[in-house]
């Protein structure tokens, strides 16, 4: 039986809270997206998969120091030096488009930076791989013609996959489980063409994979590292696809393994509504103790009186907090400082 290997990964978010030349020694959360995006491609470079494919948001946002630009793709081009081609889909964090760098030219780094497809040559299989960077504005009009323009089912090939990054209906986030039914920026399941192998897919950063038996399975590696309270019970990592030939004629992923990466623990700290603010160092102190050392934290008060504000601003939450930690405020602290 002809089988072939696909590792999906994406929503690496580099750059995110790694300034070019940062103020204070303390640890910043944008060397974990780095370490966790290294981790990857270690993988890769170990297990050597017939194609690595990025679903999007590979920076936090369109730009970023180009000093991070250049590690991130010299690494890219190390895999692709192995003879594995590597794909990327730009994200919404992208501005659907990567900045620009002479690694990118690398015959086996390819990207969707407009509708196309590419077809791969890999174990006995032939893989055509179709997509598009981030569509903007109301999917219900777009879609479909962007499909179209890629040409991905016009190829002749064993296995077809689409590449984006969007979000389809049923897909899921949050701690709550929301899950997406229809709206102008989620793709109907029904728009997927019922012939297609598989989506691997980005954007949403919970990794799961979406599979009625109806229509072509969709899968999102999901981020790489926790982004945000939302993810906090979260485990993040990466996905190893096996796809193979069944004796229907039609390929199939036969195999979803996900590979799961360090994520570092994300920790609420609660001030209780009636402690008096004169103590609230004593007790943030107490809590920094009985806390992991990596952890990331988030501090919050209910209705907190202006005399805690003092307490929490930057320069005194460090000097209780050691620098292995990272702390932010609530969103209702940010706005009682405004």
């Amino acid at each position: 039986m002809k089988s072939a290997r696909v590792v999906l990964f994406g929503d690496t978010h580099l750059g995110f809270d790694l300034p070019a030349g940062p103020r204070l020694d303390r640890r910043r959360r944008g060397d974990d997206f780095a370490a966790n995006y290294r981790r990857v491609l270690r993988h890769v470079e170990h297990t050597r998969p017939d194609a690595v494919v990025h679903g999007g948001d590979f920076f936090f946002r369109a730009r970023v120091a180009p000093a991070i630009v250049e590690e991130a793709f010299a690494a890219l081009a190390q895999v692709a030096d192995l003879g594995i081609p590597v794909f990327i889909v730009p994200g919404n964090h992208d501005r659907s488009r990567l900045p620009p760098s002479l690694w990118l030219g690398h015959p086996d780094i390819h990207v969707f930076d407009r509708p196309r497809t590419f077809v791969v040559e890999a174990s006995g299989m032939r893989l055509a791989l179709g997509g598009f960077s981030f569509l903007w504005g109301d999917l219900r009009q777009r879609f479909e013609r962007q499909l179209a323009l890629a040409g991905l089912m016009a190829v002749v090939a064993d296995a077809h996959l689409l590449c984006m990054h969007h979000t389809v209906a049923g897909a899921q986030v949050g701690p709550n489980g929301y899950t997406f039914r229809a709206g102008p920026d989620v793709v109907p399941a029904v728009a997927l063409p019922p012939t297609l192998t598989g989506v691997l897919a980005g954007h949403i950063h919970r990794a799961q994979v979406l599979e009625d038996g109806r229509h072509p399975p969709v899968i999102y590696a999901g981020s790489t590292e926790r982004t945000s309270f939302a993810e906090r019970n979260e485990t993040k990592g990466f996905y190893d696809l096996t796809m193979a030939c069944v004796p229907s004629g039609r390929a199939k992923v036969v195999q979803a393994d996900f590979l799961q990466l360090p994520s570092r623990p994300m920790v609420d700290v609660v001030i209780p509504g009636d402690l008096d603010s004169a103590c609230v160092d004593a007790f943030l102190t107490s809590e920094s103790r009985r806390l992991p050392s990596d952890a990331v934290v988030r501090i919050t008060a209910p209705s907190p009186p202006p005399a805690l504000l003092p307490r929490l601003r930057a320069a005194n939450l460090r000097a209780i907090f050691p620098p292995t930690i990272n702390v932010q405020l609530s969103r209702e602290l940010i706005n009682a400082f405004k």
